[in-house]
């Protein structure tokens, strides 16, 4: 089969690779459909090189039609019209029957001393073939695989695999009071569906995004956007009665400008031999802190901040003094799609889009051409705010 494949820092490429068996009586194998590039793809283009090897088949956002069942698979049969997950649960273990699935204890990664595993996400997360391919082996099928309807094209549901849960889960994390501002910075994917579900949820929502388009693509939305400029906290202040918002959601993470030593620190860390690679990686903080200083900064005192944005520098300074005299609270952590997804689908599948789904794909291209699409998107070029491939 044709997919996506890490070639190397800043080098991916379309190869041929083996077609997926079945593994366990649990598996199925699913032809993608429809799979599109996330933002944390571009962490594996540009800075987690090291812990991939050259051929890993990559992409975690992918939808498609089952093709055949393991033996033990009851509950999705060949021909349904299946979303699948990007994390790989086993639905009964401790953490899984408390929706904590990005904890499942049957696939968690101990070796790494990482959560479960993901596709296509580095030797961190297991080592999966992702998504970015024309099949996909998915275990525990009938935990993982959500069956849909046959009516609505496929990106009405395709993002109930990664960015819409993690855009509702930011939202819930934020616990916003009733009548509770929100402020979102980084309008890409994420922010977008994060904003729409504040405002669907009734609260003022104000976005933070240096891209006009992104600003404008919000805008469609009801929501309030700024520029990302010096002044963006004492704005964010004087629109809220010199408090701040009640919450912030940092929907950019690691990737965020305004540290150029970080950012070459991560490039930098790239290029190294994969042991001292991995070492650096690992015990330095790589991140470009940027977007998480500003809420720290922005969010009034006794509030939110709610990280959905993937940041991986294991020694990242921290402003605790702040932190702790304002009384934040921190939410974060990988998104646990199967405890929200139940509660997302009416939405998706409302004929009146209330999160405007049908509003965020700018790009659909062949599979073959991904390649080209994520130095687009990584460079936010031609007004690219999310790209679904078609294999």
């Amino acid at each position: 089969m044709r997919a996506l494949t890490w070639q190397g820092t800043m080098k991916v490429s379309v190869e041929d690779v083996p077609d997926p068996e079945i593994e366990e009586p649990t598996d199925a194998i699913v032809r993608i459909t429809s799979t599109a590039i996330c933002g944390s793809d571009l962490h594996l283009y540009d800075v987690l090189g090291p812990f991939l090897a050259k051929g890993d088949v990559l992409g975690h956002e992918p939808m498609g039609i089952v093709e055949s069942v393991g033996s033990a698979v009851t509950r999705v049969k060949p021909g349904d019209r299946v979303v699948i997950p990007f994390v790989i649960a086993c639905g009964h273990c401790f953490m899984c029957v408390r929706g904590l699935t990005t904890q499942c204890e049957t696939t968690q990664n101990r070796d790494t001393d990482t959560g479960a595993s993901l596709y296509g996400y580095t030797e961190l997360y297991g080592s999966v073939p992702g998504g970015q391919a024309e099949y996909l082996r998915v275990p525990f099928a009938d935990f993982n695989a959500l069956v849909v309807g046959t009516e609505l094209p496929d990106e009405r549901y395709l993002f109930l695999s990664d960015i819409l849960p993690t855009a509702w889960q930011g939202v819930q994390y934020a616990e916003l009071p009733e009548d509770g501002v929100l402020a979102v910075i980084g309008l890409g994917p994420v922010g977008q569906f994060a904003a729409r579900i504040g405002r669907y949820l009734g609260h003022r929502v104000i976005g933070v995004d240096p891209v006009a388009e992104r600003r404008t693509m919000a805008q469609r939305h009801g929501i309030e956007t700024l520029d990302l400029t010096p002044d963006v906290v004492e704005i964010l202040r004087d629109l809220t009665e010199g408090r701040g918002p009640d919450a912030v959601i940092d929907a950019v993470g690691m990737e965020a400008h305004g540290n150029p030593v970080a950012a070459f620190s991560q490039f930098a860390a790239g290029l190294l031999p994969d042991a001292l690679a991995k070492k650096a990686a690992t015990t330095v903080g790589v991140d470009r802190l940027a977007a998480m200083m500003l809420a720290l900064d922005a969010v009034r005192r006794g509030g939110t901040v709610s990280l959905s944005g993937v940041y991986a520098g294991a020694a990242d300074p921290m402003p605790f003094v702040t932190m702790f005299d304002k009384g934040i609270t921190l939410r974060m952590g990988q998104c646990n799609v199967h405890r929200w997804r139940d509660e997302i689908l009416p939405l998706v599948e409302d004929p009146a889009d209330p999160l405007g789904v049908d509003d965020l794909v700018t790009h659909t291209v062949p599979l073959e051409d991904a390649a080209h699409m994520y130095d687009v998107f990584k460079k936010k070029e031609d007004g690219c705010v999310k790209v679904v491939l078609k294999p």
